[in-house]
């Protein structure tokens, strides 16, 4: 069991000092328990996570800087700095950073299931189609490309 420490997660750091870098794209974890895990992404201008399903958690994120492009059960949104965008587990949903500007948000899924053993496994792995694979094995899946479009 993982339990909620007190304290202070810095900006532009993650917690124990720890980071991912999933093809490409930055991850700071900020807080680590059974019940949430919060992470930080920084996400360049290109830079997207494709429609996938959390079936067994509810995710949210709070765009911190930045637009985001959200591909949200089938509808295309937008999500600017200071929205929260509200994810129930089941849904299938993607995000992308579609503008000239890098995007900076705060994430968060409730409870945290196998996600941070899977950020462990995919940091610095370079091919997709394991990255999809391994996702699977942790609860997450990625629909075929086409529901990117």
């Amino acid at each position: 069991m993982i339990t909620l420490e007190k304290g202070i997660t810095r900006a532009g750091t993650g917690y124990a000092g720890k980071t991912w870098n999933i093809l490409g794209q930055l991850y700071f974890p900020k807080a680590v328990t059974d019940s949430t895990f919060a992470f930080e992404t920084n996400s360049e201008p290109g830079q997207f996570v494709p429609v996938h399903v959390h079936p067994t958690q509810d995710e949210f994120i709070l765009v911190q800087e930045g637009v985001l492009d959200l591909k949200l059960d089938g509808v295309w949104v937008k999500a600017h700095a200071g929205d929260l965008v509200r994810m129930p587990r089941g849904i299938p949903h993607g995000y992308f950073n579609k503008s000239d500007k890098p995007a900076r948000a705060l994430f968060w899924v409730s409870p945290m299931q196998k996600l941070e053993a899977l950020f462990n496994m995919l940091d610095n792995l370079a091919d997709p189609a394991e990255v999809v694979r391994i996702s699977a094995e942790h609860e997450v899946n990625f629909l075929p490309p086409e529901a990117n479009d």
